[in-house]
């Protein structure tokens, strides 16, 4: 009996160490510096899209190339100038295109709001000015989803970062050019970006920025605000962002929202990076970055999120010229 007993121990000790194994040899996600030959343009406020599986920085203060990296390669390779400065906007890949929509242009604090959309295309290295934006609706540092023809703008400042904090949405239909008012969000931000899941628009993070009195990274917006495209209703959740901050590049993967970095009235730049699932209401903690970024270039490829350029410090004067990478983990 003694003997049994012996054998079925060292039996479970085998398997609990060949288990430990197995767990120890499976890759834990994380961040990563790209290895790369030459970096890109130091640069932030910026903002990226991937066509074709390259991934395209674009933007940022001051008027410098469009860059592309190729993620086969880990070469940057720069293309031509952008047709303006253009900065505080998202990049929205449209088929074989990209859309700048809602851009700010000009110096800080009075940035001025650029009255266009402008396209990008990669095939030919070129720009393109799109459909005018009505002049009392025209903001930057906005969040910008596109939903079939329609591209949405959400939210925004209509005086750079010296007041100006809007609740608005607006559509721009792509076909037609017709522009159309919508109901206005329930809290007014900018410097954040939105999120488009199961016909959902969700807006999580961001600030309201009012650097007349004296507030540009402290007036942090914690609640998450989402809008319903069929019923053009607007609904707060209950779970608010765990982190509040402003300028952190959101992507959508998988059902979920995913909110990295940022910046807000602390020194550094934020490292965390939350997901917030829109079946389940619940936000999770994914691996953080491994520095803190804000105002970069972020752009899905695959299940690889690439995060280029941006500032290690709230504000500028900390700009960066490497991107990073994560790998989102497979679902069991």
């Amino acid at each position: 009996m003694k003997k049994i007993s012996s054998y079925l121990t060292i039996q479970i000790l085998v398997g609990i160490s060949l288990l430990s194994c197995l767990l120890a040899a499976q890759p834990i996600a994380e961040w990563q510096l790209v290895p790369t030959e030459t970096g890109c343009t130091a640069r932030h406020e910026t903002s990226a899209a991937a066509v074709d599986g390259i991934f395209y920085l674009i933007g940022g203060r001051g008027v410098m190339n469009v860059e592309a990296f190729d993620p086969a390669t880990s070469r940057w390779t720069k293309k031509g100038m952008v047709p303006m400065e253009l900065h505080h906007f998202a990049a929205i890949p449209v088929t074989n295109k990209i859309a700048v929509f809602g851009a700010l242009t000009g110096g800080y604090p009075k940035e001025q709001s650029v009255p266009n959309l402008w396209w990008y295309e990669p095939a030919k290295d070129e720009w393109t000015q799109g459909a005018e934006i009505p002049e009392d609706r025209r903001r930057g540092a906005s969040g910008c989803v596109l939903d079939g023809d329609l591209l949405y703008l959400l939210c925004g400042n209509t005086n750079g970062h010296w007041n100006g904090c809007v609740p608005w949405l607006d559509t721009l239909n792509l076909k037609t050019g017709e522009w159309t008012r919508l109901p206005d969000a329930p809290h007014a931000r900018d410097h954040f970006q939105a999120g488009l899941v199961d016909g959902k628009i969700i807006c999580s993070g961001g600030r309201r920025t009012e650097a007349e009195h004296g507030h540009v990274f402290d007036l942090t917006v914690s609640e998450v605000d989402v809008y319903d495209i069929a019923k053009e209703t607007w609904s707060t959740l209950e779970k608010p962002i765990p982190t509040p901050r402003a300028g952190a590049p959101t992507i959508t993967h998988n059902g979920k929202i995913i909110v990295i970095g940022g910046e807000s009235g602390q020194d550094l730049a934020h490292s965390e990076v939350e997901a917030f699932s829109l079946a389940t209401g619940d936000w999770e903690t994914l691996p953080p970055m491994v520095e803190g970024r804000h105002s970069g270039g972020v752009a899905l490829i695959g299940d690889d999120i690439y995060f280029a350029a941006g500032c290690l410090k709230h504000g500028g004067g900390t700009d960066q010229s490497t991107i990073l990478k994560f790998s989102i983990p497979k679902q069991p």
